[in-house]
């Protein structure tokens, strides 16, 4: 399996403290609790991971100037309802529902408090302090969802945090803390200049042991690890672990190149692959958060996928890419603007479109309001679109292709060479698939899987609305539809399928029939 496979399948996930370990093992944890009631959370074990030398035989005179400048951040979660299911002690996580995914509540601990009465946790970050005046860079993470916050500097000195501003989509967050004299400070350094095999540093309170110093290098570029519109991490092999959230990464000068982020693990320790945000990219949304508190996105109101190769054959592209639309949303900037499903964005304000995650950066990088041009191919032409971007937290979403459909029994006429039988849309069927009046097209009845509809994704329950970007009311017009594709020459056929209220494309090639 490829790395990103690996990735996709075990769910890589950032936890309030370094990283939720997604994965077939459960991590083991403990809790206590003082007598306030605060529950800390502490990891049983950690795999350790062999360091490096540095050329020179020691980072010492590199650690002695930025250690003083790496801070603890401890919050105190907000309490939950009274009574509300806390399967796990940080349940205010965001990424609790993963957890809940792999595990259930298998291997996670009671809760410590009666069941009236509301528990709070405490939890452990890292960060580093950018500004004299106290200004602390940190995870969005490790203070989602907190009610107070508290920095430990280096020498030991508690001092309360304000938040300032926090992005989720970037995970990043920007405190202030008060101080009677100047703090040490780290200088930020050029990500885009890292190179896979240079050396880095990684500082932070792993598990909340004190402050830690690994060393190792970058292991590549560019990780996406579909936790966002922005991801384009460093991977290294430096160990962080839980508590590592928020601290810096530095190169062989001392400057920070990274905010390390998340880790993979099949274990709950480090592995060595961990994940930190690049520094060029912290470093322009840290200077947007103390200035305004918070980022405005742009939106276009669009659900797209990928094109792949029997896509590009299906509509007659030359070659796959740019990002191709499988829903336009009501009342969105991309409705009033015309844009179509089937519309393939291959470029945006003057940008080309390789693929999904270019069109998402992109849109989100422009300021609502802003008048940008869209590059589409429709129907086999190109053209251009203006449109009026708008503001959402949601903006562009990416249309998944693993989501489940809703089964049937019954049997249909059977579409040619690729393995499907469909039956029509009967008053029965849209009752008891709860579809509205004005719902046409065919549902998948059946599926050969030992043929090219199965390989491509195809499920019983879903229904197929429209045969290259054509529209059809019955599974005759479908069974129509698709053998003129495969009379016209053309090596796939695409189907625009409605599943569980959404849309997607799903390229089917005659060759595998």
């Amino acid at each position: 399996m490829s790395p990103l496979g690996i990735l996709r399948r075990h769910r890589v996930a950032a936890l309030l403290g370094a990283a939720l370990i997604i994965s077939p093992v459960v991590v083991s944890f403990a809790q206590s609790a003082n007598s306030t009631g605060v529950s800390k959370i502490v990891a049983t074990t950690q795999t350790p991971v062999a360091g490096i030398t540095a050329p020179n035989g020691s980072f010492a005179p590199i650690v002695a100037a930025d250690k003083p400048a790496v801070v603890t951040v401890t919050t105190i979660m907000k309490a939950q309802p009274a009574g509300a299911d806390d399967g796990m002690p940080l349940g205010n996580s965001p990424f609790d529902q993963y957890f809940r995914q792999f595990f259930g509540d298998q291997g996670m601990p009671a809760p410590q408090t009666p069941p009236q009465q509301a528990p709070r946790a405490e939890a452990l970050g890292s960060g580093f302090i950018v500004g004299a005046d106290g200004t602390i860079v940190t995870n969005n993470h490790v203070v989602d969802g907190a009610s107070s916050i508290k920095v430990t500097l280096d020498d030991g000195t508690e001092l309360p945090a304000k938040l300032v501003g926090r992005d989720a989509k970037n995970d990043l967050a920007v405190l202030k803390v008060k101080s009677d004299k100047p703090l040490p400070t780290v200088k930020w350094g050029d990500s885009d200049r890292l190179m896979t095999g240079d050396q880095v540093l990684a500082i932070g309170n792993p598990f909340g042991i004190g402050t830690t110093v690994t060393a190792g290098i970058v292991s590549a570029r560019g990780r996406d690890l579909h936790s966002g519109p922005f991801d384009d991490f460093i991977q290294i092999d430096a160990p962080i672990n839980h508590g590592n959230s928020g601290g810096p990464l530095v190169d062989v000068n001392g400057n920070v190149v990274g905010i390390n982020t998340a880790i993979y693990s099949p274990n709950g320790g480090s592995v060595g692959v961990g994940f930190a945000i690049p520094s060029d990219q912290a470093q322009k949304v840290v200077a947007k958060l103390m200035k305004d508190g918070s980022i405005q996105y742009g939106y276009l109101g669009v659900e797209i996928q990928e094109v792949t190769p029997d896509v590009a054959s299906a509509i007659g592209l030359d070659h796959p890419g740019g990002a191709l639309v499988s829903k336009v949303n009501d009342s969105s900037p991309a409705a009033s603007a015309g844009v179509e499903a089937g519309d393939v964005i291959t470029g945006f304000a003057g940008q080309d479109v390789k693929d999904p995650k270019d069109l998402s950066r992109a849109v989100a990088d422009v300021a609502p309001g802003a008048k940008e041009t869209l590059d589409v191919w429709r129907k086999g032409k190109a053209m251009q679109i203006s449109v009026d971007v708008g503001q959402n937290s949601d903006d562009v979403k990416t249309a998944s292709a693993d989501d489940s459909g809703t089964p049937s029994a019954e049997q249909g006429s059977r579409a040619p060479a690729i393995g499907l039988g469909l039956m029509d849309i009967t008053p029965d069927i849209r009752q008891e698939m709860n579809l509205a009046a004005n719902e046409h097209g065919a549902v998948v009845a059946r599926v050969s899987p030992d043929k090219a509809a199965a390989a491509a994704g195809i499920q019983p329950g879903d229904i197929i609305v429209a045969v290259n970007q054509a529209p059809v009311k019955s599974a005759k017009q479908v069974t129509q539809a698709i053998a003129q594709a495969s009379k016209s020459g053309r090596k796939s056929v695409l189907l625009l399928v409605e599943r569980d209220g959404g849309q997607l494309y799903v390229a089917v090639p005659f060759a595998n029939g």
